[in-house]
């Protein structure tokens, strides 16, 4: 990963994850996600930490990774909350995109069962993006209180 690419998702995953010590919750405001390795260390850094995680906006492509990591439980949604899914895929130095439909699968296989199948009713995991929101969210994961 380049330097620049990595500073840049390590300040916006800081800038979106806002820990808040008292209620012991991190609340994730907007993403649009990113190079995958940071999020998987920060999500891991969140699920050690017994955080719970608020979902209060945009949490699109490699922000969508928390449904993975941090347990069921301990995931709750705001109604501005917003899931976005897409296939993986990489980028080369020239920034020419390539699927990567072995890394797609093992995303959707990490996903929750009701995910996965939220995404398989959907047409499963493209370069089209997928918004989960709303009744459809709020139906697999509980309101924040």
């Amino acid at each position: 990963m380049q330097r620049t690419a990595f500073v840049r998702t390590m300040m916006l995953s800081a800038a979106l994850l806002a820990a808040a010590p008292a209620s012991a919750e991190v609340r994730i405001i907007q993403s649009p996600g990113g190079q995958v390795g940071p999020f998987l260390d920060l999500f891991e850094k969140v699920r050690e930490s017994g955080e719970r995680v608020v979902i209060d906006g945009p949490c699109l492509s490699a922000c969508t990774l928390v449904l993975s990591i941090v347990p069921v439980e301990r995931i709750c949604v705001t109604r501005r909350a917003v899931l976005g899914f897409h296939a993986a895929r990489s980028v080369d130095r020239r920034g020419h995109f390539y699927a990567e439909p072995e890394a797609s699968e093992a995303v959707l296989q990490a996903y929750p069962g009701r995910v996965r199948d939220w995404i398989s009713r959907h047409g499963g995991l493209s370069s089209q993006l997928l918004l989960l929101k709303g009744r459809e969210l709020a139906a697999i994961y509980p309101r924040c209180r």
